[in-house]
């Protein structure tokens, strides 16, 4: 018996780390935010539109670059690593990381030198139209290079479910950028607005390397821990020994190539709405300069709320990887089966709130950021992709933490399908416009997220709790009319849109908090394990009955 006590507590304290994680890589995705927000207005205010319209000309090929030769490697480096740790492969997850970091050494090379020297071919063959850009696109290029190593030594740490190297070289990494892009694009000014961009252009780099320091720290004190915990002398296991570096590094492309291609869709698909959405709004009988005014009501209005309320999600995705490869090395299918319900039922949790807030406050909430109560439509339609995505990323992670990262892409693939049609369909309509691409976009996100939620089902025989999911909608459904009808009085009352907004945030967070707790929608497992306050909020909750109190009855036993 106690024997089980002590495998369920080691559990416990492997799906708290995970949690933790996510919420140390919430608070830095929310601090980075913040810190690139603010560096936008000064940074616009040195080069006006002008010089802002020349560095997004160079800032695409970087991210192209960048994209081909990094994304999907710190997820697969993760996953390899978290397995070799889980088995007590020290040894493997060393030589992992060495082989990786050889790899992206010359991958990151390779792109910078293709970036560098091809930034006057992109403007000889008009990819890029403004011949200013050619110096943004050279001080561009040696940040790939270290960005590459970046992502490398982040997904080694993060195969170790250590999450703070990330987030701290993440706010640092933007801090430096930051303060250099403003210190140079200030110095280069007088030289013009060609050499001020890309001053400008030279915060990546100096952000990069700033960020790779950061993790050289982070690396010596996870070697010191490994000499602690496991001694000088790792030896190999068998299994590492027999795998050859060619063998690895196929490993590293197999895991790391589908979430590439996944990456990439994402650009691709942007494109694929500017050829649609505003041709087809001129169809529903929009004039040219309206469905243009539609088009960013939705793309740079309504899409950032939704990603602005998908950060603890994302982050939840980040930490699920690792957290469920070392289960599954583990084949400890209970602990997958666990993990995976967790982070679904957190996704919904933070999701569901959200959602409300956005649909019900959606002209309020643009009338507020965007000075924009137009966008009011396209904003409430696109409050629904919340929930959505949520669930989209945390299935995603679940199925690479399994080690099938081509069926997200695939289905992603599928989704885009089924968006472009559509689009093409729903955005022609009069009736609909611009909220008929923003349901396109809702669904784009559910087609993916319910074929891979069918997937997980396949592979572990999860399926989403019924009455836990029930209970969340039926206190998000209270939220809503709380914030609808507590706006409406403090409008009435005091008529100040921002205060009403602000005020009635908090007050529909109290509401889905207490109904939930009511209606037993929040398990007491789930609390205990939220990072610092979970202990805390069970013993206030005990007090109050809201959990029954088990400390008398272990005591009597």
């Amino acid at each position: 018996m106690q024997e089980k006590e002590v495998d369920e507590k080691k559990k416990s304290s492997k799906a708290e780390s995970f949690l933790k994680g996510t919420l140390i890589l919430t608070v830095a995705g929310v601090v980075v935010k913040v810190i690139g927000s603010l560096n936008w207005i000064f940074v616009s205010r040195i080069l006006g539109g002008e010089g802002i319209g020349l560095y997004q000309m160079a800032f695409p090929i970087y991210f192209f670059a960048l994209s081909v030769s990094t994304a999907g490697v710190p997820v697969a480096i993760s996953i390899i690593t978290a397995e070799r740790v889980a088995l007590k492969d020290i040894f493997g997850a060393k030589r992992i990381f060495r082989i990786s970091m050889s790899l992206m050494f010359v991958t990151g090379l390779i792109f910078t030198a293709l970036t560098y020297f091809g930034a006057q071919w992109l403007i000889d063959w008009h990819f890029i139209r403004d011949a200013r850009a050619y110096w943004s696109v050279v001080a561009l290029a040696p940040a790939i290079f270290f960005v590459t190593l970046l992502a490398s030594s982040r997904g080694y740490l993060q195969g170790w479910q250590r999450m703070t190297p990330t987030a701290v070289s993440q706010i640092v990494e933007q801090i430096f950028r930051v303060v250099t892009m403003i210190l140079f694009a200030s110095l280069f000014l007088p030289w013009g607005l060609d050499f001020a961009a890309a001053g400008a252009s030279l915060g990546a780099f100096a952000g990069a390397v700033a960020g790779l320091l950061v993790l050289v720290y982070f690396h010596w004190k996870l070697e010191r821990d490994i000499k602690n915990e496991y001694g000088r002398d790792i030896k190999p296991l068998p299994e590492s020994e027999r795998s050859s570096t060619w063998k690895i590094i196929k490993r590293i492309f197999a895991l790391s190539l589908p979430v590439s291609a996944a990456s990439i869709m994402l650009p691709v698909v942007s494109n694929l709405d500017l050829a649609i959405v505003p041709q087809r709004l001129e169809v529903a009988g929009y004039s040219v300069n309206e469905a243009t005014e539609l088009f960013g009501y939705l793309t740079g209005m309504a899409v950032p709320l939704v990603n602005l309320a998908t950060i603890l999600t994302a982050s939840l995705a980040v930490s699920l990887v690792p957290a469920i490869s070392k289960a599954r090395a583990l084949k400890d299918d209970k602990l997958v089966f666990s993990q995976t319900a967790s982070g679904v039922r957190i996704s919904n949790f933070v999701c569901f709130p959200a959602f409300v807030i956005v649909f019900v406050l959606a002209t309020p909430i643009s009338t507020l950021i965007y000075n924009a109560p137009g966008a009011g439509p396209a904003v409430l339609v696109s409050s629904f992709s919340i929930v959505l995505l949520g669930l989209h990323q945390v299935s995603t992670a679940v199925l690479q933490g399994l080690g099938h990262p081509s069926i997200p892409m695939v289905n992603m693939i599928i989704a885009a399908g089924f968006k472009v049609v559509l689009n093409w369909v729903l955005t022609a309509q009069p009736s609909l416009g611009i909220m008929g691409a923003a349901w396109a976009t809702a669904a784009d996100m559910g087609v993916a997220a319910i074929i891979n939620m069918y997937f997980i089902h396949r592979y572990i025989g999860y399926r989403i709790e019924l009455p836990q999911f029930i209970k969340t909608i039926a206190a998000a459904a209270v939220m809503a009319v709380s914030v609808y009808f507590f706006y409406g009085f403090t409008m009435e009352w005091w008529g100040s849109n921002v205060f009403s907004t602000f005020a009635a945030v908090p007050v529909g967070c109290i509401v889905y908090l207490a109904v939930l707790l009511v209606i037993g929608g929040m398990l007491e497992e789930d609390i205990a394990r939220i990072p610092m306050i979970g202990a805390y909020s069970i013993r206030a909750l005990r007090r109050i009955g809201v959990f029954k109190d088990t400390t008398s009855g272990k005591e009597a036993a």
